[in-house]
């Protein structure tokens, strides 16, 4: 029965990772399942079967070219710094930007983008945004001629270790002390490309057909224990 209902918990981790396939900057997570040993009255001589999810895999995905202005990819390892709803500051890979009618910059999930000084805010009305390789973010104003450009801000990108990143309820990642990353300065960015999802669609459908034929077994076993049960009742009952 322990193992039917872990069988569960992978099969949603495995569909999660595969409904996510297209989303840019996904990490899928990786699974593993262990004995755990139970404790109560009597020999601790039982064990459970329990599934974990002990990380993410952060193999980097694959970068894909848009042309668009506002589109970043890290190149190697690295994050970008954003804002979680809860007002702290959190990771992610995906660097497909956008800026709302105050200027705000923010990534596609809503996250405002981070900069040296917090929140990056671009001075509107602007004609054209780029961003270099090392995140500084230029802007043109509106009615300026072509050789007129603004420096308005950097995106905070970080490099803390993949050994000290934690994903959190909300998708996005967060150092495991709790604290904010410095700036990297060695990490760099192509424009106008994203990177995309690492999932491998065909690795978690094999997987997925697995953890199935695997949950019917438990059932079936499940079932012919009920079956010896009852056949032991009768014999209990004619003696």
């Amino acid at each position: 029965m322990s193992g039917a209902k872990q069988n569960m918990n992978e099969l949603a981790l495995r569909a999660n990772n595969l409904a996510n396939a297209n989303t840019d900057g996904f990490k899928s997570d990786m699974a593993q399942a262990r004995s755990m040993q139970a404790f109560g009255e009597g020999l601790p001589s039982r064990v459970f079967a329990m599934v974990e999810t002990p990380s993410a895999n952060f193999r980097a995905g694959p970068i894909k070219s848009t042309g668009r202005d506002l589109d970043v990819a890290i190149k190697g390892d690295g994050w970008f710094a954003v804002q979680a709803q809860d007002g702290s500051e959190a990771y992610t890979r995906s660097g497909s930007l956008s800026f709302d009618s105050t200027g705000l910059l923010h990534n596609d999930r809503g996250n405002p983008v981070m900069g040296d000084a917090g929140p990056i805010v671009l001075p509107l009305p602007i004609e054209k945004v780029t961003i270099s390789q090392d995140g500084i973010i230029s802007v043109r104003p509106q009615g300026a001629t072509a050789e007129v450009i603004e420096e308005v801000g950097r995106l905070k990108l970080v490099n803390p270790g993949n050994a000290q990143m934690l994903r959190g309820e909300d998708g996005l990642f967060r150092l495991t002390s709790g604290n904010p990353a410095p700036a990297d300065p060695s990490v760099f960015v192509e424009s106008g490309a994203v990177e995309g999802s690492n999932v491998n669609p065909v690795d978690e459908m094999v997987s997925l057909i697995d953890l199935q034929r695997q949950f019917e077994l438990q059932v079936k076993m499940m079932k012919t224990a009920e079956e010896n049960d009852r056949a032991s009742s009768s014999l209990m009952r004619i003696s």
